[in-house]
């Protein structure tokens, strides 16, 4: 038998203007005018404001729902384009200003915008076969030599086998070569620039800058025997093995140490970036000290002048004033309203976007403030996106967001703003300290260690405790190893 009931149910949904918000507030000062481009090229509603000249379409001040744009679609009916309201699209009065000009006192004025300067680049691989074409080389061999740089990883080392490049040429280009000539224009490329470039490993690469010094050179020479017979107690630095196994003198074991940390490990590592958004940094936010009061402002980049379209103003006006409205009239007005409503909509979420990423970099700000003021890490307070979602009101997912893709500058220099974020510790008076600071300690100490006996990890704790801070010896190592600081051993130095 049929039965009947009633079952209660809380769903969350999320709304396409919310999602594109979400969106846009991800998105960097440094692509953010490529998403503007994106939108100004698929929605012809959507344009830049020029000459200051302000839109005087009144601002719907309405939240459109997700379903909203349904109702507009056409179903070959007559009777659905007999109420066609466009009254908020249109204004008679000029005087009425909409806010879509998104300015505001926290933006710097025009005589304070940043000319970020475009670097011209000349990629590693480039540069290599710029120096391959001064070779008078057939066209076989030409394109192997192509081929074998092709292979070369942006960190100057070709780490593909031989026989797999023999193959790659066989299938690929029809080129039928053999492993010995491949060999043969792999060290005709290991005398291009830099030097060190198209090696298998560390070793043979540290050896090939070697030999292009001064082979006389007491140094070199002495130099070159540690890096062939005894490499492996080079990179552990046994420097006593080294000295008994070759009878050398204090100051002779230094001088062909010195040698060896002068020299290249990459030599690709000075021309090849990864990611052209990443060679550079576009501050979100600027942080000026006044006399002691700070003041912070949002690149103007994230305040585009945008506004609807004066051409589909006009076209709705005068459709507003025809007395003849046929189906093909309705239809377009139709397309206007939606075009219109999407550019709204976009003008509403980058506006909502600079007043979340202003709120949450001031409540960062305030919570930070003796940083922002002497820019000393030490001062630094244990802050997690809680903290700052109490603050602003916001989601932690949203805080998260501004948090992983924004940069600040400051007079101490240009931070992303996930660095003012840590977890608190304890001291022996019960205060909690940000793990920043100990961190900051922690490096000041091994940065003024004696190098020729390097403090260990359980020193470190020791010396840590000593300070009052309750830290266990796997926590400072791990500390230690976020910073990049190698063990003890490894930083010996003669």
């Amino acid at each position: 038998m049929l039965k009947q009931t009633q079952q209660q149910k809380l769903l969350q949904k999320l709304s396409p203007q919310q999602i594109q918000l979400m969106k846009l507030l991800q998105v960097p000062t440094a692509v953010l005018e490529e998403r503007i481009k994106e939108e100004l090229e698929e929605n012809p509603a959507l344009e830049y404001s020029e000459d200051g000249q302000e839109d005087d379409f009144k601002e719907n001040s309405e939240e459109f729902e997700a379903g909203s744009e349904d109702e507009f679609e056409p179903d070959g009916s007559e009777n659905e384009y007999d109420n066609i309201d466009i009254s908020e699209y249109v204004s008679e009065g000029d005087d009425e200003i909409a806010d879509y000009k998104l300015r505001d006192d926290n933006y710097p004025d025009p005589d304070e915008n940043r000319t970020i300067p475009v670097r011209v680049e000349t990629t590693f691989h480039d540069h290599l076969l710029t120096q391959l074409g001064m070779l008078s080389l057939d066209g076989d061999r030409q394109r192997i030599a192509e081929q074998i740089i092709g292979s070369i990883d942006d960190d100057g080392y070709l780490r593909r086998e031989v026989s797999a490049i023999v193959d790659d040429l066989s299938f690929s280009q029809n080129v039928q070569t053999d492993e010995e000539e491949i060999r043969q224009l792999i060290k005709l490329i290991q005398q291009f620039d830099p030097a060190g470039v198209c090696c298998t490993d560390l070793k043979e690469c540290l050896l090939l800058q070697l030999r292009r010094k001064n082979p006389e050179d007491p140094g070199v020479i002495t130099a070159t025997q540690i890096l062939d017979h005894y490499f492996e107690e080079f990179t552990k630095k046994h420097y006593e093995k080294i000295q008994r196994s070759l009878n050398l003198s204090d100051e002779d074991l230094k001088e062909a140490i010195g040698q060896i940390i002068k020299l290249n490990p990459k030599p690709g590592g000075n021309y090849s970036l990864l990611n052209k958004a990443e060679s550079y940094v576009i501050p979100d936010f600027f942080i000026l000290n006044n006399n002691g009061k700070l003041e912070l402002s949002l690149n103007s980049k994230n305040a585009p002048d945008l506004r609807i379209s004066e051409g589909y103003r006009d076209m709705l006006r005068e459709y507003d004033r025809g007395d003849k409205k046929d189906k093909r009239q309705k239809e377009a007005v139709l397309f206007i309203k939606q075009k219109i409503d999407a550019a709204k909509w976009f003008i509403d979420a980058i506006k909502q976007r600079q007043h979340t990423l202003l709120s949450t970099m001031e409540a960062i700000m305030n919570y930070q403030y003796e940083f922002f003021l002497t820019g000393d890490e030490t001062t630094m307070r244990p802050m997690i996106l809680k903290d700052i979602a109490d603050v602003t009101q916001l989601d932690i997912s949203t805080v998260s967001r501004v948090a992983n893709s924004k940069f600040v500058q400051t007079e101490f220099g240009t931070f992303k703003l996930k660095f003012f974020f840590s977890e608190s510790l304890s001291t022996d008076s019960g205060e909690e300290v940000s793990t920043r600071e100990v961190k900051k300690i922690l490096a000041d100490m091994i940065g003024g260690e004696n190098k020729r006996k390097p403090l260990s990890d359980e020193n470190l704790t020791k010396m840590l405790q000593d300070k009052g801070y309750n830290i266990a010896r796997r926590t400072v190592a791990k500390y230690r190893e976020q910073l990049n600081i190698p063990v003890a051993r490894l930083r010996k130095e003669l």
